[in-house]
């Protein structure tokens, strides 16, 4: 099975730079990176050191619901573009050291119970692919396990020939 990486949409992300209110119907704040890992929610990559960004409260979720999950998530203040969902696993998220909890959702954004796991960067493209082989799992969501802010999601994806 391929798998497709996505960030938060160009949509969200535009609406949100020209100043749309985030998911607590705050307007984003901003901080300029000091370079020590301030992960884009778009470009699935880094905010340079000395480059501003926005920090707001996103759901990436079209309704609220009882799972509609928020957390805190870094976006560049600029626009940036976004990861490419058929290139693979972003090297940032490949690369890193941190724990990342995948979880599954159904069709209707609902939490599929019994498809949570806390695993290490290793283990994600493995893991996403066990969860997605259930056919009641839409798609895969994949937050950090420290603070809870949504990485990206993952869903069931065609091979691209080349």
């Amino acid at each position: 099975m391929h798998l497709h990486y996505s960030g938060m949409s160009q949509t969200d992300a535009e609406a949100l730079r020209a100043g749309a209110p985030d998911a607590y119907g705050n307007r984003a704040e901003t901080a300029i990176s000091d370079g020590d890992g301030i992960p884009c929610r778009v470009c699935l990559g880094y905010v340079e050191k000395g480059e501003p960004y926005l920090i707001l409260a996103y759901r990436p979720f079209p309704a609220l619901q009882p799972y509609a999950e928020t957390g805190p998530v870094f976006i560049h203040s600029r626009a940036c573009t976004p990861h490419d969902r058929a290139h693979g696993m972003p090297e940032r998220v490949r690369n890193t050291a941190s724990q990342m909890i995948l979880r599954g959702y159904g069709a209707d954004d609902r939490i599929v119970y019994g498809t949570g796991s806390v695993v290490g960067a290793d283990q994600v493209e493995t893991r996403a692919r066990a969860i997605l082989a259930d056919p009641g799992v839409a798609y895969v969501h994949m937050r950090s396990a420290t603070n809870n802010c949504f990485t990206l999601r993952i869903d069931r994806g065609q091979a691209t020939r080349g």
